[in-house]
């Protein structure tokens, strides 16, 4: 089934993002990062997220965790949704700790680091793979039909074909 009929409820975001859901509520308040794909309306209902929007939420996460400001997030989320999140698995975001980058080639990445001052790096690609992983053993919901879906995670596979050759 492809990922974008796939949406994903607070708690399981919040999983698969490594954030509480009191972060999630309060980004999604401030319009940090949004449901794309149900919003709440009013009391009772259930936001849903995309899984570009769980990988946006990792992004947000690790930039955190590494002292950019909020306001730089910000800035630096509202560029790649202006990009439409085109290419973002093979993205590279940097960060002096005031500034985020988006560096498309090597020579970018090397022109920063040239810059003498401590940078660190976000290979999207890794994100997205960890929040791919994450979402396969946790529960998601068809769009169009609501249905609850089981995670698959191909580990699993992996070990009952072992158990069967034993």
């Amino acid at each position: 089934m492809a990922s974008e009929q796939i949406g994903y409820r607070g708690p399981t975001a919040c999983a698969a993002a490594g954030i509480t859901y009191r972060q999630l509520d309060y980004w999604a308040r401030t319009g940090l990062v949004e449901p794309s794909v149900r919003p709440a309306h009013g009391s009772g209902t259930q936001r849903l997220y995309s899984f570009r929007d769980v990988v946006v939420l990792k992004i947000v996460k690790r930039f955190l965790d590494t002292g950019v400001s909020l306001q730089n997030i910000r800035t630096a989320v509202h560029h790649l949704r202006e990009r439409g999140f085109s290419d973002l698995e093979r993205m590279t975001l940097m960060s002096d700790g005031a500034t985020v980058y988006e560096c498309t080639s090597p020579d970018e990445v090397h022109d920063l680091l040239q810059g003498g001052q401590g940078i660190f790096g976000i290979a999207v690609g890794v994100v997205w793979r960890d929040v791919e992983s994450a979402l396969s053993q946790l529960h998601g919901e068809r769009v169009d039909t609501g249905e609850t879906l089981l995670g698959h995670n191909p580990g699993d596979e992996l070990a009952r074909r072992r158990n069967r050759a034993v």
